[in-house]
């Protein structure tokens, strides 16, 4: 764990004198800054070696690789995370959105269960259940009723309008043919 630490504080102060002599170049207009996901990967690779119950850790290597879309990498990063603590709704809700990025709408609709289960106010375990249950799984009843629970939740969200108008258009369509059956 000290080691660990003596790494860490030496590799910031190495980032912030880094930092500190970049300030001085001016960054193009339009241009971002290229984020070195090889290097905080591998910097974080290094803290789990040396502490591999690193919560903290996990969760940062599983928020990286979701950043870079390495969705696989990122499910088994956020699952060691859930294995040190199983009820971080947020990472919870985190894998599902990877799993469907995977193809997997049945390990998401799961995640987005359980994290509901964890924390029945979660605005995003409803809006991806709703999503899922909607348009992987073609049901539209269940998927509605999830985007309901999210506006009532947050009845003042910024994409409000927009999912109005996907429950009135899955009431519409729900009315018009039979929904199928979710996992």
């Amino acid at each position: 764990m000290r080691k660990a630490l003596i790494i860490f504080i030496v590799l910031l102060a190495a980032f912030i004198a880094a930092c500190e002599q970049k300030a001085d170049t001016p960054i193009p207009q339009g241009a971002a800054p290229a984020l070195n996901i090889d290097n905080e990967v591998r910097f974080l690779k290094d803290v789990l070696r040396d502490d591999p119950k690193n919560l903290g850790a996990w969760i940062k290597l599983g928020n990286t690789f979701m950043d870079a879309e390495h969705y696989a990498e990122a499910v088994d990063a956020y699952g060691k995370a859930l294995e040190l603590d199983p009820t971080n709704v947020n990472v919870t809700v985190d894998t599902g959105t990877c799993y469907r990025r995977i193809g997997r709408p049945d390990k998401a609709a799961e995640h987005f269960r359980k994290g509901i289960e964890l924390d029945p106010k979660h605005l995003y375990a409803h809006k991806n259940l709703g999503v899922v249950l909607a348009f992987d799984f073609g049901d539209r009843k269940g998927g509605a009723a999830e985007f309901e629970k999210y506006l009532e939740l947050s009845p003042g969200a910024p994409d409000a309008a927009q999912i109005k108008g996907v429950i009135r258009d899955l009431r519409a369509a729900e009315t018009a043919q039979p929904t199928t059956t979710t996992p």
